[in-house]
């Protein structure tokens, strides 16, 4: 839909008698094929020429010393995530959603929060894990005690707020299906 090979005809339809067409074509039926590109405004422009020119000079000064090194992380971190991660979470999440049997809306109660806690861990996973404490300190004069900590406490959170959210959600419908279902006369 919307590639160059996309030709449209006008859909015809029945109106009071009437037949008028209700899509126009994208491209000149029996002529040359052109597409319609649409860039955006000039504002929108603007801010993807900045953030091209955010990441190539972030690629620039990370490639600058140890290219090799990068090179190599990036590599083994998509052959890890690909061949080893992947499976695991995708056999997960089937194990949820076998799971969760009839009520196939509340594997997203799960899901939103497995994931927020999974993107911290990985943001995190240097001071969670206690690999650059001594770093950290260095750099920041602050202490690298307590990330795992806090981590497990925001995870614990973000799965409470979940499933009070859900249970809050099921009262509501549970309480307009009674409200909806017609009284019996006795």
């Amino acid at each position: 839909m919307g590639g160059p090979t996309d030709i449209r005809r006008p859909v015809m339809r029945l109106t009071l008698g009437r037949r008028r067409p209700a899509l126009r074509p994208r491209f000149r039926l029996g002529g040359p094929l052109r597409p319609r590109f649409e860039l955006g405004s000039p504002f929108q422009l603007l801010l993807l020429a900045c953030s091209f020119a955010l990441a190539a000079y972030a690629g620039v000064r990370l490639l600058d010393r140890d290219w090799f090194d990068v090179a190599l992380w990036i590599v083994g971190a998509a052959l890890l995530h690909d061949l080893v991660l992947l499976p695991l979470y995708a056999a997960a999440d089937r194990l949820l959603v076998r799971a969760a049997g009839r009520r196939p809306g509340a594997v997203m109660y799960v899901r939103v929060p497995a994931v927020l806690s999974g993107l911290l861990l990985l943001v995190w996973f240097p001071l969670i894990g206690g690999e650059v404490a001594g770093r950290y300190t260095a750099a920041t004069g602050l202490s690298a005690d307590g990330f795992a900590t806090r981590w497990l406490l925001l995870t614990a959170a973000l799965f409470g707020g979940s499933a009070l959210l859900y249970v809050l959600l099921y009262a509501v419908r549970l309480r307009r299906a009674t409200k909806e279902r017609p009284s019996a006369d006795h």
